[in-house]
């Protein structure tokens, strides 16, 4: 079982305007982008006040698993060699 139940995909550049108090993620280092930089994910229990009075406005609000999903796709993994 997962402990976050929501998963914002946000433009990369919001990131210095997170509080990163009120999610999953405890600085700009700790954020997981995608490969080419511009998106980076947030977790969540309750909605963060930045996100409810539009401060930062998530391009995706997204499931645990389809996060999960997300993140398996080649826009945030590389791919496995061939050996």
């Amino acid at each position: 079982m997962h402990g976050f139940e929501h998963y914002g995909i946000i433009a990369i550049e919001a990131a210095n305007a997170v509080d990163y108090s009120q999610v999953g993620e405890t600085s700009i280092d700790t954020i997981r982008m995608n490969l080419a930089l511009t998106e980076f994910v947030l977790k969540w229990h309750h909605t963060p006040t930045f996100i409810e009075d539009g401060t930062i406005v998530p391009l995706q609000v997204l499931t645990h698993e389809e996060a999960l999903a997300l993140m398996q796709t080649p826009e945030w993994s590389d791919p496995m060699p061939v050996e």
